[in-house]
């Protein structure tokens, strides 16, 4: 892994102050291959933005694992601000102004959806909904115990995005 390059200083684009430190690390990632991880962060607003790109040129891309063990909570994943993540009868992490690209494992794509379940659960009033939303979190956590199966599925135009392991299968988008 190479050593980040920072420039701190910078004008924060949400509070206007020069709090703004910008980031860019470039890592290899095995089987993969060489991205670029660029960030920005504000001490002032606590602003952050962050996105992965590849440092070749990739075709748009489609990948998909079926998640069966707990051993496959360790399975790493590279989503780019454009990718899309999808868990059938779970729900997607969608691209768009605020996406932010990162790299993760299996477990921290589905504590993301669990997060995101919590706070929609304790968002909504409707009971019938908050119901579905608490046995969605435990369909999650009987999925990182390795009791019950799910597929996760990264669309991803630019191609930054992929699941790294023997078990994903790619395809072209």
């Amino acid at each position: 892994m190479s050593e980040a390059e920072q420039l701190k200083g910078e004008m924060c684009p949400f509070c206007h102050t020069t709090n703004l430190a910008l980031c860019e690390e470039e890592i290899e990632i095995p089987y993969f291959g060489k991205v670029f991880l660029f960030s920005m962060s504000c001490t002032n607003c606590k602003y952050f933005k962050s996105d992965v790109e590849c440092a070749e040129k990739k075709s748009p891309s489609k990948y998909s694992l079926s998640v069966e063990s707990e051993e496959d909570m360790k399975i790493r994943v590279v989503r780019s601000s454009e990718g899309t993540i999808k868990i059938p009868r779970i729900g997607s992490l969608d691209p768009g102004p605020n996406a932010e690209g990162f790299v993760t494992n299996v477990e921290g794509i589905l504590e993301r959806f669990k997060k995101q379940v919590e706070h929609l659960r304790n968002e909504e009033e409707d009971e019938a909904i908050k119901k579905k939303a608490r046995n969605m979190i435990k369909k999650i956590g009987r999925v990182m115990w390795g009791q019950e199966k799910i597929k996760i599925i990264i669309e991803d135009p630019s191609g930054n995005s992929a699941i790294i392991s023997e078990k994903a299968e790619k395809s072209k988008l």
